[in-house]
């Protein structure tokens, strides 16, 4: 009798032992009532709880248990399907290039942790059910994590890697009447770990659906579906390609939309090709994702009925045409995510409700592609890109980031795998057959990947030559050849990693033979996505460039609960896991948890909008970018509004037929009365869709004019009482007073009450962002932490006391002005001047200027900072939104009026750190729940303002690494600014913010704004 040889986890040729041949994932029922009600006597669930045993290492696992006579009665149960990391055993591991075992011991490809390398086993005691006795039975593992080793009644079935596709086996020959053993160990790390070097948490286990199954007489084992129009797109070939076990009688039904296209009937006998010609055949794209319904009535001989395969056909043609990717003879822009499987329940089962989450909100936020980054998924997300309409790149399980990272610098190429060695290329092949095996029939996958960052080689090129052979309909990706061009010829397209724009230009300028993609960029790790739009405006310029796929789609975060029992979203590190990179799992535009929508998201919908409207005053261009629709597939509404206030919406009529673009006059000409006047153009769905309710916004573009009016009458004089001490100003209902000895405005009463906390003071600083600390900021700016933090009225220049500098007191007509200068305790000193002119109408008008110094060069943020009481928790601005803003992330904004509270600005990033900032703001206010509190405008002259209201200081939200560590709500803290520094994302680990987006020091700085109690 075979046993199972454990020394065989080193060896990479040693990959799977007793497995079935892997086969596309077509479901299959014995009649049509199963397929309505979802269920099928052909399968039967092991899903559930499981007897279980964790060893810390194969040596201390317990022997025997694979044993018939061995009880595992006893043991702990587990639940099937989970890792078992998030089950109470071992812990989650957060590693990006990194292998998680360096630093404990010392290996090379070909080795694999002895101290320390987790065994779980597994029984599952059960009886074959009734539906199956006297038939073949198999067992699927849909998933297991990294090497499975099973056993039934004590016999080894067999040996499976490659934790990302379905590992089965026949148990028919070791199963016996009455119950049944059936036992499993899972071995965390194996040879093949040197290959699944993903930046993901690193888990182990069975986490996918686990269950038997048996097949009728007949029986297609495998199914290929081709439906390929020609190039005249007016008629198209389906064919049908089947394994089949046993002999019989195929009969084929084509339907869609309620007509019948094709039925007919084929004998079946193994191997079988059948083709058939459909005329004027509806075409699959993401806008427009037609599936007609394939039906297979499987018969034996007689005509006895077997099974019934319904399947989902998408005619579609994906081709390179002149070195451009096209989609039925449209030149293909991919507005794309990458996607880990991830769950911050479960890890890397995600449950059908969070999968259909996900897609909902990428449809609604207009992507149209996914790069399963990187290793397949499970089954579900295909089908439902093929129905929702989402383009994908179906990643192989290969990356082995870690062992050539280094290699790239010093030459040495003795430890990267795959690369040129023979003793890996079987099982690259045998993951790249797997996945498309089981994938093959989708319309929506569009590219083939070979796998991500394992640099070159003969041994990948194979890979992409195996694709290029068994499938000419689809293209092959992989970006690591631009590390080794050695083998260019294994990716059909240049794909780089986070290229600037200028980089992806001089590279076409020199090499425009194949189409450019960035398979990741836009680093999306928390505050991030600035100047995203350079990439999205490049494809309309270089034809080459064919978009890209952001880094990535959802946190990687893990729910925990903190030593006082509250829930939050843990991050790399927080399970006690070493060596680990931290926060870097957070690259998510949707947040962890709830899987919603980040602030992010706001930005990157109107990036990917396919619908371009250029508005002015009294017209709009509109630019039609899809590939299929016409824009009268859409409602468009045409919105005025005055100040913030929406004055009357009209419906306009278009219709810009897709890839061209047309000019219309607006409902409403240019407005005369005084105001500012926002026209916002807006495209809609007229009927509900899978993704989203009628009148869900799919694009928009905004303009706004002014309407100069007189200007407003001079404020009433105000009492100006002076003493040694302090200056007091009075008027109505209001009493400033400023502080000769501590240096500014410690006072401001309205209608009796105090309004501030504390003493405004200049403000240079925002708190670090993960970009920031990525490029350093804190080092090159620390200087503007310092003097926001210890700006003083006092000079330490003169002495240990450092006198003061008197503040300057200006009487106006109708107002007072105090001026205090401020000494900031930067090398060289700097120094900068806070004034206050109040009015008698109680408004105060605060201007902040700076000389700058030019070794000092830019800051930060350049603005006021004010502490109020919490109590004043309700915010309301006429300014960009509805999410957050940044100078280099607001084009989807659109200018209105919006209210949220003070803690709804905390965006929920996993690290602590700037956010809820709003742009291009004319007039805020703070309230509490009665309505009372101090309104903020912007100062004319100086035009619109940056505004933000937190719950917290910039310093204290940088001091905190989750949010917990944040303390108590105690104030409102309200920075107004002239500008704030833009946040970045070409990449998070050293790129800056474009220059254009960083504040001009090369003249004098002067920013006015005005507050006003309410």
């Amino acid at each position: 009798m075979k046993k199972f040889d454990h020394s065989l986890l080193k060896d990479p040729r040693y990959f799977s032992d007793g497995r079935m041949d892997a086969h596309s994932d077509h479901t299959y029922y014995r009649c049509e009532e199963e397929r309505e009600d979802g269920k099928t006597s052909f399968r039967h669930s092991l899903n559930g709880l499981w007897k279980f045993h964790y060893a810390r290492n194969y040596a201390s696992a317990i022997p025997g248990f694979e044993e018939e006579a061995y009880s595992c009665k006893d043991w702990a149960d587990i639940y099937v399907p989970a890792h078992i990391q998030m089950e109470g055993y071992d812990a989650p591991q957060y590693a990006n290039v990194q292998y998680p075992w360096e630093g404990h011991e010392e290996l090379h490809p070909g080795q694999i942790p002895e101290r320390f390398n987790p065994v779980a086993s597994y029984v599952r005691y059960f009886h074959v059910p009734e539906s199956m006795k006297g038939k073949r039975v198999f067992v699927s593992f849909q998933g297991a994590e990294s090497g499975l080793a099973l056993w039934l009644n004590g016999k080894f079935v067999g040996y499976s890697e490659d934790s990302f596709t379905p590992s089965e086996f026949e148990l028919t020959e070791y199963l016996k009447d009455g119950e049944n053993k059936l036992a499993a160990q899972v071995f965390k790390w194996t040879a093949s770990s040197w290959c699944e070097d993903q930046d993901f948490y690193r888990f182990s286990g069975i986490y996918r659906d686990v269950y038997l199954f048996t097949v009728p007489d007949v029986h297609v084992y495998d199914l290929r579906i081709r439906a390929i129009p020609d190039e005249t797109l007016k008629k198209a070939e389906l064919e049908i390609v089947t394994s089949t076990w046993g002999k019989g009688k195929m009969k084929l039904t084509l339907s869609g939309k309620g007509e019948i296209l094709l039925q007919e009937e084929k004998s079946l006998n193994g191997e079988d090709t059948c083709t058939w010609e459909i005329q004027d055949p509806l075409l699959w794209s993401a806008e427009e994702p037609n599936l007609y319904d394939l039906e297979l009535e499987i018969s034996d001989e007689s005509g006895k009925l077997q099974e019934i395969i319904p399947e989902k056909v998408g005619f579609r043609r994906f081709e390179m045409k002149d070195g451009i990717m096209t989609l039925n003879g449209k030149r293909i822009v991919f507005k794309g995510v990458n996607r880990h499987e991830f769950s911050s329940v479960t890890g890397r089962h995600v449950s059908r409700e969070e999968l259909l989450k996900d897609i909902v909100i990428m449809k609604q936020n207009n992507i149209n592609a996914i790069r399963t980054c990187h290793y397949p998924d499970a089954s579900p997300i295909y089908r439902l890109c093929d129905e929702y309409g989402i383009y994908m790149i179906a990643e192989n399980n290969l990356e082995s980031h870690g062992t050539w990272d280094i290699a790239e610098f010093t030459g040495d190429h003795t430890d990267i795998v795959p690369h040129n060695k023979p003793e890996w290329l079987g099982m690259m092949l045998d993951r790249v057959n797997s996945m498309y095996q089981r994938d093959k029939n989708h319309p929506a996958i569009l590219i083939w990947s070979c796998g991500n960052e394992s640099f070159g080689g003969k041994d990948i090129f194979e890979m992409s030559e195996f694709y290029h052979k068994n499938d000419p309909t689809r293209l092959v990706h992989y970006e690591g050849v631009f590390h080794d061009r050695s083998y260019n010829a294994t990716s059909d397209m240049e794909s780089q990693m986070y290229p600037s724009v200028e980089a992806i230009r001089e590279f076409l300028a020199k090499d425009d033979s194949k189409p450019f993609i960035c398979c990741e960029y836009t680093h999306a790790m928390g505050n991030s996505c600035g100047a995203m739009h350079k990439y999205t405006d490049l494809t309309d310029t270089e034809p080459k460039y064919q978009g890209g796929f952001i880094w990535d789609y959802i946190d990687q975060s893990i729910y925990k609960k903190d030593r006082y029992g509250k829930e939050f979203q843990a991050y790399g590190g927080d399970f006690g896991e070493r060596p680990t990179d931290y926060n870097f799992s957070g690259n998510g535009i949707a947040y962890g948890g709830d899987r919603d929508a980040s602030p992010k998201m706001q930005e990157v919908k109107f990036n990917y909008q396919n619908i371009t409207a250029q508005v002015s005053e009294d017209s709009v261009k509109i630019i039609n970018k899809n590939l299929f629709v016409n824009t009268d597939t859409f409602r468009c509404e045409v919105t005025l509004a005055k100040n913030g206030h929406v004055l009357r919406t009209e419906t306009l009529d278009t219709a810009v037929e897709p890839l061209s673009q047309q000019t219309y006059r607006l409902p409403f000409g240019k407005q005369q009365r005084p105001g500012e006047y926002t026209v916002t153009v807006a495209f809609l769905l007229r009927e509900k869709t899978l993704w989203a309710e009628a009148g869900h916004e799919v694009a928009f573009g905004q303009y706004v004019y002014q309407v100069e009016g007189t200007p407003e009458a001079p404020a009433c004089g105000v009492e100006l009482v002076r003493s040694l001490h302090n200056i007091g100003v009075r008027g109505e209902n209001f009493e400033v007073l400023f502080s000769v000895l501590n240096g500014g405005l410690v006072s401001y009463k309205y209608a009796g009450r105090e309004m501030i906390e504390a003493i405004p003071k200049p403000n240079f600083w925002r708190a670090p962002t993960d970009n920031d600390c990525g490029s350093l900021m804190q080092m090159r700016y620390a200087q503007w932490k310092i003097a926001s933090m210890y700006a003083s009225h006092k000079d330490y220049r003169k002495g240990m006391y450092g006198p003061a500098n008197a503040p300057e007191t200006t009487v106006h007509e109708n107002s007072v002005e105090v001026a205090f200068t401020y000494i900031l305790p930067t090398t060289p000193a700097s120094e900068c001047r806070l004034a206050y002119e109040v009015t008698g109408n109680g408004r105060v008008k605060t201007t902040l200027t700076y000389d700058p110094v030019k070794e000092l060069g830019d800051m930060p943020e350049f603005g006021v900072l004010f502490k109020f009481n919490a109590d004043y928790d309700h915010v309301q601005w006429y300014g960009l939104g509805p999410a957050e803003t940044y100078a280099d992330r607001k084009h989807g904004a659109k200018l209105g009026i919006y209210e949220n509270l003070v803690t709804d600005n905390m965006a929920r990033y996993l690290v602590p750190q700037e956010c809820g900032n709003k742009e291009e703001v004319r007039w805020a206010k703070i309230t509490d729940r009665k309505g009372r509190g101090m309104l903020f405008e912007m100062d004319k002259e100086n035009g619109p303002m940056m505004f933000s209201a937190l719950p917290y200081t910039p310093h204290e939200m940088e001091n905190a690494m989750h949010p917990y560590e944040l303390p108590a709500i105690h104030y409102t803290v309200v920075r107004a600014a002239k500008a704030q520094m833009g946040v970045g994302g070409d990449d998070s680990w050293g790129a800056r913010p474009h220059p254009e987006y960083l504040l001009d020091t090369n003249g004098k700085m002067k920013f006015s704004f005005a507050f006003k109690g309410l």
